[in-house]
């Protein structure tokens, strides 16, 4: 077990941990890694969205994109459900911030997910969309299910997780990220060491691939690829030359098949410090953003909310007018009421 901190720092860390990562990556998402050096030279503050960037131009410094505020939009669907999971209230809280900000005409929705939403606001239901894409917008979104659902019964974690994700993602490798990421953060809250954490996510991630029976994909192997990562990131001799080679060998793209493994393996070349694993995934290039948003909500769940520097906590604050205080007490809540009803508490 990791140090003594407590349930709900933890899950603060995972909020702001998400945030922190997606608003640090923000201005240079979807831009290769050497336009970002050209561009930046190096980031290592919030930064607003340059007006060249199709996708960051509508943020400033210290906002949001799209990856924190679904996962919002998921976590207060969960809350309006008092701690259960209704896919038709997650498809309406989405639906709700993309209309609030735009989302359909600003270049700021993944292709899956906008289709799926498109689909959802013409009036069809869920059952009757295959949302089979492969990108990463269920595994972006996920971390609220992490501080939720505690992964010791891999099958209903699974379960819960594919039904969170199937308003816009069904395929096999889409639930399989979501599943990993969220494993990863419910294992962090737990106080499940690194090692050990890392150990168990190939399989977790096997497992759900080759359990999700609708939408099954010529993907490859979820598991493999995480322990490629893990594999880059242990053999380089500096986190510079690591990071440029999960880029060049993992990928930084928006499927889910790169940008999860090189999220597993930036938390890693940060040593699972939330500061420094946001500033790693914002010079990465490729989906800076979501990678940034996976990443750092993992090194949050570990490290803990007190971890995170005070002064990107004001900023995020400041910028979004959000204080994620709020969701960390009402999942703790729902954690313990959960363990309690199996008997683990």
């Amino acid at each position: 077990m990791t140090t003594s901190l407590n349930t709900e720092a933890r899950i603060a860390g995972a909020f702001y941990g998400q945030a922190l990562g997606d608003a640090f990556g923000m201005p240079s998402e979807l831009w290769p890694r050497s336009r970002v050096k050209e561009h930046f030279g190096w980031i290592d503050r919030f930064l607003d969205g340059p007006a060249e960037n199709d996708a960051a131009q509508y943020f400033r410094a210290g906002q949001i994109t799209d990856d924190t505020s679904m996962a919002l939009a998921l976590a207060d669907s969960i809350v309006e459900y008092d701690g259960r999971i209704d896919p038709d209230s997650v498809a309406q809280h989405i639906l709700l911030w993309a209309e609030e900000f735009d989302a359909f005409s600003k270049n700021v929705f993944g292709p899956t997910s906008k289709v799926a939403m498109t689909a959802i606001r013409s009036g069809q239901g869920i059952s009757e969309i295959p949302n089979l894409g492969t990108t990463n917008g269920a595994a972006m979104r996920v971390m609220p299910l992490g501080c939720l659902l505690s992964a010791r019964s891999i099958d209903k974690f699974c379960a819960e997780v594919a039904c969170a994700s199937s308003p816009t993602h069904k395929s096999d490798i889409a639930v399989a990220g979501a599943v990993a990421v969220a494993s990863a953060i419910s294992m962090a809250i737990d106080g499940m060491q690194w090692p050990s954490i890392r150990d168990a996510l190939p399989g977790i991630a096997k497992f759900a691939q080759t359990q999700t029976k609708t939408g099954n994909t010529f993907s490859a192997s979820l598991a493999s690829r995480i322990e490629l990562a893990f594999d880059v990131a242990k053999d380089a001799s500096d986190v510079i030359e690591a990071s440029e080679k999960v880029y060049d060998l993992i990928g930084a793209g928006t499927s889910t098949i790169e940008s999860v493994p090189a999220a597993f393996a930036m938390a890693e070349l940060a040593e699972l410090n939330p500061n420094v694993c946001a500033e790693l995934c914002a010079n990465l290039g490729g989906d800076t953003d979501t990678i940034g948003a996976m990443a750092t909500a993992i090194c949050g769940a570990y490290s803990g909310f007190e971890s995170i520097d005070t002064k990107f906590v004001r900023q995020l604050q400041k910028a979004n007018q959000i204080d994620f205080s709020t969701y960390s007490k009402k999942f703790t809540g729902f954690r313990r009421a959960r363990e309690a009803d199996v008997g683990v508490a």
